[in-house]
């Protein structure tokens, strides 16, 4: 790895596990030079969503908007007023981020940081989102459903969306995707999804990637095991033909 060229260093859905994003960041020990992306789903499901959405707010790191930030708005858009919405958070892992609020109510400063979270952000070479791209849509059509949301008429591309541009994605948890094993990244046709399932009793792996020297670093955050592997050791390639395509929100994670 360069000692003198910045990093691009992004990070998979962390999901309230804030110590397991600090060890993540000791491992990686990103420099003032270093660019840190994050691809959303900061909250739900871990104990500590505060504490990462202070920690990645505090620190001005870019970070994407994911499909529980997504929901969080949505039900406090309402005020809590509509029973589904609000169940329907609560049931993604929402109690988690409310009871993470030590006064069970979410700061002003924090709902206002997530409300202007982006849905995508183009880096030249590598193109960032939460969940993925609808293939038969142009970037300007693309809307926040689909960026946050998702799944199979993604993963099942079988040509790059972009031709010159990596698309970098979680949501998905990878060994969801067939052929790929707990804690590995999988590969499809132009692009690359890091969501290693943190929460996810199967796997408990939190991914971050530089892209610049094709680095994957993890922790896991149930038993604190690290690793450092070059990026070709630690992706599966997803056949695409191998994807049933159905409803975007199949898998609700």
């Amino acid at each position: 790895m360069s000692d003198t060229n910045p990093r691009r260093i992004i990070i998979g859905d962390v999901h309230g596990y804030y110590q397991g994003l600090m060890k993540l960041f000791q491992e990686i020990a990103p420099t003032s030079e270093d660019q840190v992306y994050f691809l959303g789903d900061l909250i739900d499901r871990g104990p500590e969503s505060a504490q990462v959405v202070d920690f990645v707010k505090q620190n001005n790191y870019p970070c994407l908007l994911g499909n529980h930030e997504q929901m969080l708005l949505s039900a406090l858009s309402g005020g809590f007023s509509s029973n589904q919405t609000i169940q329907s958070w609560l049931f993604s892992g929402g109690q988690a981020t409310i009871t993470s609020y030590k006064t069970s109510q979410i700061p002003q400063d924090h709902i206002e940081w997530l409300k202007n979270l982006p849905t995508y952000l183009d880096l030249g070479d590598v193109w960032l989102t939460h969940a993925g791209v609808d293939p038969n849509k142009t970037v300007s059509e693309q809307t926040a459903e689909e960026l946050c949301w998702i799944r199979d008429e993604f993963h099942s591309m079988e040509l790059p969306y972009f031709t010159n541009k990596l698309i970098i994605v979680g949501h998905t948890i990878t060994f969801t995707l067939p052929g790929v094993s707990p804690g590995e990244l999988a590969q499809g046709e132009g692009w690359l999804d890091i969501d290693t399932g943190a929460y996810h009793p199967r796997s408990g792996w939190l991914t971050g990637l530089d892209i610049n020297n094709q680095l994957v670093y993890q922790v896991n955050v149930f038993n604190n095991q690290v690793r450092t592997l070059p990026l070709e050791k630690a992706v599966s390639k997803v056949d695409p033909t191998k994807i049933r395509v159905g409803s975007r929100r199949r898998q609700r994670v």
